[in-house]
């Protein structure tokens, strides 16, 4: 693979010639990428938002240089999705990210960035730039007193926490999943469970965004607030979030109790379980009537668990995978793992305790389809209930335990799922047993079918069939969110087939 090189010229320069090359033999993203290095036209002027002059862009364009690969292939966390990007970045300053996008729009190509590539859907593909934000990843600014931490967009959830437990403080909430960005974790709508608390995109106070021109934008409720309504949630198609302002709350720690119920205890005593536990959820093991109940509250105890190598991975994992291989050829097995394995590792109540994040999140060992809902909370038994006895009367559809639901609380931004209103969300899965796929079709439009009966909205990082004229509906400021995103993208830079499918 040769090494190439290309220039971004000021209008009145000519490109020098690129490499016949494309690059694109290339299997993984460690594949024997090929370097190309560019440089860029002009700097921006952070404080003002505007372009220097066309001099000083050329100084700069004798000066810059990005490197980029060709020859990668990017594929998601769970191997659902993938695509090879035409050139693929890793910037390590907002001075970079602004030279990629200059080159973009020199050669007309779309941009995509990306974090940690778990979205279990293509919102993240594409055929043009992608941008991995991972080296972009440090604390910038830690403040005690008011309880917020200012990092770099790149920086994993992972790596925050241990900087965070430094100065004694915590997230009030979090995802299962922590190898994540920041940035893009609020990009989807990320959310866990607790009523009181609002999706992961709610504890954001101000951000920076770098929109397609090269504008610097600082959005907080009193700078640019129209703009930070739409961009807590902003699918990656409003510009590249360079660095994001967090609340914290005091460290702590949770106790997690879980104790098996069945889904008419719990459905029929809802409001109570949520009035019981400030992080209350529960997984219905379908066709059953088995339920796991799993409280989440604040706690002085020190830290204790009641985790198993042997229990957790040798029969949770490993035994589990290897039954749901064989039902692959016998799908009639389904409904007897999810009863044999309710009764082996969740028919016990059990109990730990940790550092909130520790409890919050869990490792995610299968690869998985699967599909996740806000509907209204008052929805949720009828959902749940008409979701059964769809497979009741459907026994040829198998679905996988759990069906995991959780309560969030409603908000003001734009594209949230919980816009204006408490929400529960539904999340069903399928997995796939040593990288196989499971049929899934039936179920999948089933469940789509009783979301959408019910006013439900999808999770923006997972797959769903929904069109323009279906978010048309399920948004009040869905025209208000696309008349943003014209503004600050009026060329479709941060557009690619997922999104196409959302706004056209």
């Amino acid at each position: 693979m040769s090494r190439v090189s290309c220039v971004i010229c000021p209008p009145a320069l000519i490109p020098l010639p690129l490499s016949s090359d494309d690059g694109r033999e290339g299997a993984s993203l460690s594949t024997q990428p090929q370097h190309l290095s560019s440089s860029m036209p002009g700097q921006w002027d952070e404080g003002q938002g505007q372009p220097w002059p066309p001099v000083c862009g050329y100084l700069a364009f004798l000066l810059s240089q990005v490197h980029g690969y060709k020859g990668v292939t990017f594929q998601n966390w769970a191997r659902t999705y993938g695509c090879c990007p035409a050139m693929y970045y890793q910037p390590t300053s907002v001075q970079e990210i602004i030279e990629v996008l200059a080159l973009a729009r020199q050669q007309n190509k779309r941009v995509k960035v990306v974090g940690g590539g778990h979205s279990p859907s293509d919102i993240a593909c594409t055929d043009g730039f992608m941008i991995h934000m991972g080296k972009m990843n440090r604390v910038l600014q830690v403040d005690t007193e008011k309880k917020q931490v200012t990092v770099e967009a790149g920086i994993l959830l992972a790596d925050l926490h241990p900087q965070l437990d430094k100065h004694g403080l915590a997230l009030s909430n979090l995802g299962a999943v922590s190898d994540v960005t920041a940035g893009g974790v609020i990009g989807t709508g990320t959310h866990n469970t607790g009523i009181r608390h609002g999706i992961l995109a709610t504890q954001v106070v101000a951000l920076t965004l770098l929109t397609a021109d090269g504008t610097i934008l600082e959005c907080s409720e009193s700078s640019n607030a129209e703009v930070f309504r739409a961009v807590r949630v902003h699918l990656g198609c409003l510009g590249v979030i360079l660095a994001v302002t967090l609340q914290c709350v005091p460290q702590f720690h949770l106790q997690e109790t879980s104790f098996p119920s069945t889904l008419r205890e719990v459905l029929d005593n809802l409001d109570s379980h949520l009035k019981k536990s400030e992080y209350f959820r529960f997984l219905w093991f379908p066709h059953t009537e088995n339920v796991s109940v799993i409280y989440q509250d604040h706690t002085n105890k020190p830290p204790s668990s009641s985790a198993s190598w042997f229990w957790d991975y040798a029969i949770g994992f490993h035994l589990l995978e290897f039954l749901l291989w064989i039902s692959t050829f016998l799908p009639c097995l389904v409904g007897w793992i999810n009863r044999f394995f309710f009764w082996l590792l969740f028919s016990k109540k059990k109990e730990n305790s940790n550092l909130s994040h520790k409890v919050f999140t869990y490792e995610c060992r299968f690869k998985q389809h699967v599909q996740d809902w806000a509907i209204p909370r008052e929805k949720t038994k009828e959902a749940l209930l008409e979701l059964k006895a769809m497979l009741e009367a459907h026994p040829k559809v198998v679905a996988h335990f759990p069906v995991e639901v959780r309560f969030t609380r409603g908000d003001d931004i734009l594209l949230s799922p919980c816009f204006r209103r408490d929400s529960c969300y539904m999340n069903i899965i399928m997995y796939r047993p040593y990288g196989k796929d499971v049929s899934r079709l039936d179920y999948w439009l089933a469940y789509e079918s009783i979301m959408k009966k019910v006013g439900g909205r999808p999770h923006w990082a997972k797959a769903h069939s929904c069109t323009r004229k279906d978010f048309e509906k399920m948004y009040p400021a869905f025209p208000k969110f696309c008349a943003i995103r014209e503004k600050l993208d009026p060329t479709g830079m941060f557009l690619n087939a997922y999104l196409e499918k959302v706004f056209y």
